[in-house]
């Protein structure tokens, strides 16, 4: 592998991190936004309740403005739930597709520069036994890697109330 190629490898690498680096930075201010909007709903909501609180007649009307205050809330923060899981699972679908591209594009090089080495290098153990082994770790390191992609997924929709109670299965 020449130092021109090397080198073209690794910026690559780089730009894919730089890349992956900003996604995480966007997502977490989209998440950071969301937060903020869904404190300003409940303090403005907190504020409209203690005034219909201070308005009620009798016990029974204050009991029941709480009830729906309680429940008001419960869906606000159950909405802001959903809707960081989803951001974090796009995110996150987002970040493995690019990552996974990533790992295919450097490992389809590599193999290429590999097979160029032994072809012409003449040393002991090279040529196509030495291609096939090496191809083969290439395979399981991408193999393992979509298994870690596939278990994060599952784990994280178990975790955000999508698979509650069933079993998950990673291929």
């Amino acid at each position: 592998m020449s130092k021109d190629q090397l080198a073209d490898m690794q910026r690559k690498n780089i730009d894919a991190a730089m890349e992956l680096a900003q996604m995480s930075l966007e997502n977490s201010r989209r998440i950071m936004e969301l937060q903020v909007d869904t404190a300003r709903t409940l303090f403005e909501d907190s504020v409209r309740n203690a005034r219909a609180l201070a308005a009620a007649k009798d016990p029974q009307a204050a009991l029941a403005l709480r009830t729906q205050f309680a429940q008001e809330t419960s869906t606000h923060m159950m909405e802001a739930m959903r809707r960081m899981a989803e951001m974090t699972a796009a995110s996150q679908a987002e970040f493995n597709k690019v990552l996974g591209k990533q790992m295919a594009g450097t490992s389809q090089e590599m193999m290429e520069n590999f097979k160029k080495v032994m072809s012409v290098s003449g040393l002991p153990g090279s040529g196509e036994d030495a291609f096939a082994t090496m191809q083969k770790a290439f395979g399981t390191a991408r193999d393992a890697f979509d298994q870690i992609a596939k278990a994060s997924a599952a784990a994280f929709n178990m975790g955000g109330g999508k698979g509650k109670g069933k079993s998950v299965k990673v291929e």
